[in-house]
């Protein structure tokens, strides 16, 4: 079987780290940036089978990163799951679907902080066993 790859996307390293030790079972390479500017260099060095995306990030945030991914014809069709701890932090709440309604095309899915190991990883591998 072929080693999948993702891009995992954040300014916390620790979010990183714990990306990494959810899939470490499941031949899966994680590639990480921490900021949105690192993050599409990656991606189109490396066009991953998917892309966990922070909202809230130096340089480039997330949204911006996310439309810039959907623009380029080498990343436009890699899923993208966006993480935010923006709920979390003030109140604000997003969906996929309000996402799609803003930038005209949503993300793949949309998890909040604190990331839910086990919810992480049920969404990465319905996302690479297709």
């Amino acid at each position: 079987m072929e080693k999948k790859v993702i891009l995992a996307v954040d300014d916390e390293r620790y979010n990183l780290e714990l990306i990494s030790s959810i899939v470490e079972d499941e031949n899966i390479e994680v590639l990480t940036a921490g900021d949105g500017e690192e993050g599409l260099q990656k991606a189109k060095e490396n066009i991953p089978d998917l892309i966990i995306l922070d909202v809230q990030m130096p340089k480039k945030d997330g949204f911006t990163t996310f439309m810039e991914l959907k623009q380029d014809i080498k990343t436009k069709n890699i899923p993208i799951v966006m993480l935010t701890g923006i709920g979390e932090k003030r109140g604000i709440h997003f969906s996929k679907e309000e996402m799609g309604d803003f930038y005209g095309t949503e993300p793949d899915d949309y998890i909040e902080k604190p990331i839910d190991p086990e919810k992480m990883l049920k969404i990465i591998m319905g996302f690479l066993n297709k």
